[in-house]
């Protein structure tokens, strides 16, 4: 069934108490960041979504309780004269995570086909190209063993530009409005075709698009850290790791504790 981004512009709230839902959902996850250290498992966790759409604030509450020695938050802006000169891909190839650890991609490789494609930095045939490759890149990449989760939060033209005028009110916000958020908003309708596009494109059954609400920053917050955690623990063991009884013995020995059972 084709996405409709239509369909996520209700702004729905959150069902019960925030703070609750947000701790439960974090201790969820904290347990399988653990279970990818344990389990020598890899992850990529990939955000897109409008301008003030809600991903910075949705990846901060997702590594919350997370261990920073074992995840990384790749924030994805233009290419690097260095990277221009190689494949479009070649700079995500190099962010692909170690075993035991997580990426995280504020924007992605998608851009080839948003804005690369929107703002004429890549030709038709480039970005058209585009989609067969980044269904391989990912299906290699979930061949090798990494779990992806692909998110997509969405809000309506009247949401952002609400969200970009409290920004610009904000002192220690407005930083975050710049030249290219308005260049962005001015091209709405050619980016709402080229997310049909891609979405047409991409949503394999190896690496499926959710789409979120974000019209309520609360309400999406809780459901993409739910989807990220019923996805991995879909993919990773949720239960405790063992422990060598060998190594128990000895250790209780070492600490003067007495024997289990």
């Amino acid at each position: 069934m084709a996405i409709d981004l239509a369909d996520y512009e209700k702004g729905g709230t959150v069902d019960g108490d925030y703070d609750a839902a947000l701790a439960d959902v974090q201790k969820r996850l904290s347990r399988l960041q653990v279970a990818h250290v344990v389990c020598q498992q890899r992850s990529i966790i990939l955000f897109e979504g409008w301008d003030a759409a809600g991903k910075g604030g949705t990846i901060q509450r997702l590594t919350m309780g997370w261990d920073p020695r074992h995840f990384h938050v790749w924030p994805i802006a233009a290419p690097t004269e260095q990277e221009r000169e190689q494949h479009f891909l070649w700079r995500f190839w190099r962010k692909m995570p170690g075993k035991g650890r997580i990426a995280i991609f504020d924007r992605t490789w998608y851009g080839r086909v948003l804005v690369e494609r929107v703002e004429s930095y890549a030709t038709e045939r480039e970005w058209r190209r585009a989609y067969d490759e980044i269904n391989e890149f990912e299906a290699q990449q979930q061949t090798d063993g990494v779990n992806i989760v692909k998110v997509f939060l969405h809000v309506t033209q009247e949401e952002q530009d609400k969200r970009l005028g409290e920004r610009l009110d904000h002192p220690w916000k407005r930083w975050k409005v710049t030249p290219e958020d308005f260049r962005n908003r001015a091209r709405r309708a050619d980016y709402l075709a080229a997310i049909k596009d891609m979405f047409r494109e991409t949503d394999t059954r190896w690496a499926p698009w959710k789409v979120i609400d974000g019209n309520d920053k609360k309400a999406a917050r809780i459901a993409a850290l739910t989807h990220i955690a019923e996805t991995l623990e879909g993919c990773l063991p949720v239960d405790p790791p063992g422990l060598d009884p060998d190594f128990e013995r000895y250790a209780r020995a070492q600490l003067g504790l007495p024997k289990k059972g």
